[in-house]
């Protein structure tokens, strides 16, 4: 490997790490605390099914 080559996977693995810090940080700013709420008879609408309750068998 010559020292071109270290120099590029140096640069590469810098890279990648600054960018999974920023997608870190993104993610703890606006994506942690998001809860979405599911409504069964909202998704029986949209999908146009028969949704069961949820844990009883059919």
């Amino acid at each position: 490997m010559t020292s071109a080559d270290r120099r590029l996977l140096r640069h590469l693995v810098v890279a990648v790490v600054i960018k999974l810090i920023v997608l870190t940080a993104l993610w703890w700013l606006f994506v942690r605390d998001t809860r979405v709420t599911v409504d069964a008879t909202r998704i029986d609408q949209r999908l146009g099914g028969v949704t069961s309750s949820q844990g009883a068998s059919k």
